[in-house]
């Protein structure tokens, strides 16, 4: 699979993880359960992503602004995960922070989905798109996922 086709399988697997959450309630164990592996998912899409995707688009003028835009979003995405880590599961707040985090991927998704894998694949050759695809597949495979 390309690097396209093996980001979308984990963007969905988020989309899941999000709408999930969404049905849980209070500190109920699935939704810990459940926002600890979206947390993991998380982190580990974005350390591969960055290095299997966004690095190697970074050195391209045409798709260097995207890059770091896209990297930024990351960081974005860090910091609500870190907000939620700091509130009460049970607390109103707590879904209030979720469902902001939840807007904030899915924008991230799309604007991938949406523009940059289109902008990524007039740069990317197939050679480039499928060695890198394998290469993120097993980076998140080496860490459970």
């Amino acid at each position: 699979m390309t690097i396209f086709e093996e980001l979308r399988v984990d963007h969905d697997k988020q989309r899941q993880l999000l709408d999930i959450l969404l049905e849980t309630e209070g500190d109920a164990p699935e939704r810990e359960k459940h926002y600890q592996q979206l947390k993991v998912q998380l982190e580990q899409h974005a350390a591969a992503e960055e290095r299997y995707f966004y690095n190697p688009l970074i050195k391209d003028d045409d798709t260097i602004e995207m890059s770091r835009h896209g990297i930024a979003e990351h960081h974005e995405i860090d910091e609500l995960i870190e907000t939620l880590e700091q509130t009460e599961m049970s607390s109103p707040a707590w879904l209030q922070h979720f469902k902001s985090l939840k807007h904030k991927i899915l924008h991230h998704l799309e604007d991938e989905e949406q523009g940059f894998f289109q902008r990524a694949g007039k740069v990317l050759d197939e050679a480039e798109k499928a060695s890198l695809g394998s290469e993120y597949r097993s980076m998140m495979k080496e860490k459970g996922l």
